[in-house]
């Protein structure tokens, strides 16, 4: 195999950390290896020129896509155009897929030979699993995270390959930059404004209640810069006053150091269970968004650590049942028993490949043997 191009696309700083540790196991296997495409600034470091910033393009939520729908619309052409122009030997996309996938539809209507790969599942075993079989009309082969997934993407017409999740190569903090009198707990009520605002309130008084029994309890919050005004006014009457983390490497501290955790649903699972912190998830939604998506999931629970597991060890309170009382009494239950989870993050881990290939080079290697088919 001689000089290989791959034309990447990532859209948020996660799929910018996975380009690049792609892009890194891909250069470890071939020589010749050229890089064109959309990334940040870790993609960039490993050598890609990205064709316009990929900050654009981390939208979330309908009301803030549709002011800038017109300028998203151009940017997906442009970014097809570009991709057919570098004549790459594969499209590889990353995450973002209401971008990357009408990329690649806009690809594959001009050269249906070309190959396409996205790396990060939909997560179709949750909720809409029509997904897999639309998202096969343009897409090749998949990398997926999590183990169950692959079977669920070749049976809707995709190669797969099962590459590991990154969270299990991660290098963790160090506990002892938290060390105090104590229990040092984390609270994480999300990274967009709306989840912080609905979860506050709550987490509050949860506290509230912690501090009774645990007078020298101490908080830590990771969050990131674009909310971090807000974090600061609505914990600002918090019993307990957090320390307010954005710097990552004191965030990975906090996470090593931490007794137990309070967490807004989502894959910060799965970074506490590389960690070995007990967790509690509590989430707020408005009601009829609640009733519609219990209407339609698949799954009894919202969080990866119960469901890699096969478990269902970390409680959950969503929806009407988010209220402080239940909360910190689960909290309270895993300050006494802090092992109760520890079995199931383990499985977790293991099942997620740790102790194996590290996931870039995992995905590189999937990467290389498609195009050999």
């Amino acid at each position: 195999m001689g000089a290989l191009t791959f034309f990447l696309i990532a859209g948020e700083p996660s799929g910018d950390r996975l380009g690049a540790a792609l892009m890194a196991g891909l250069k470890a296997l071939h020589p010749q290896v050229s890089f064109a495409g959309v990334g940040g600034p870790l993609m960039q470091a490993e050598g890609l020129d990205s064709i316009f910033p990929m900050e654009e393009l981390s939208v979330m939520g309908l009301l803030e896509i549709l002011p800038k729908y017109l300028h998203l619309k151009r940017r997906i052409t442009q970014t097809a155009l570009a991709a057919l122009a570098a004549l790459p030997d594969a499209v590889i996309t990353i995450d973002s897929p209401d971008f990357c996938l009408r990329v690649a539809a806009q690809i594959k209507a001009a050269r249906p030979d070309l190959r396409t790969i996205h790396y990060v599942a939909p997560s179709v075993w949750a909720w809409r699993p029509g997904r897999a079989a639309k998202m096969a009309r343009v897409i090749d082969h998949v990398l997926t995270l999590l183990p169950f997934e692959p079977p669920l993407m070749t049976a809707a017409g995709m190669t797969a390959d099962f590459v590991g999740h990154p969270v299990v190569s991660e290098p963790l903090g160090n506990a002892a930059a938290f060390a105090g009198k104590g229990p040092l707990l984390l609270a994480l009520p999300g990274s967009r404004r709306g989840e912080v605002t609905r979860l506050a309130p709550v987490f509050a008084e949860v506290l509230r209640r912690l501090h009774q029994t645990h007078p020298d309890l101490r908080v830590a919050l990771p969050t990131l810069r674009g909310v971090e005004d807000l974090v600061r006014s609505v914990t600002a009457d918090w019993p307990v006053q957090p320390e307010i983390i954005t710097e990552p490497a004191r965030k990975a501290d906090a996470f090593a150091a931490a007794d137990v955790a309070l967490a807004a649903s989502g894959t910060v699972s799965l970074e506490l269970a590389a960690n070995g912190c007990p967790m509690v998830v509590a989430y707020k939604m408005n009601p009829i968004s609640f009733w519609l998506m219990r209407r339609a999931a698949l799954v009894d629970t919202v969080t990866l650590v119960n469901l890699v597991s096969q478990t269902r060890v970390v409680p959950e309170f969503l929806g009407p049942d988010c209220h402080p009382e239940p909360i910190a009494a689960a909290l309270e239950a895993l300050l006494t028993d802090p092992g109760a989870q520890a079995e199931a993050m383990d499985l977790t881990l293991q099942r997620l490949g740790r102790g194996g290939e590290a996931p870039g080079l995992r995905a590189a290697r999937s990467v290389m043997e498609h195009l050999a088919q």
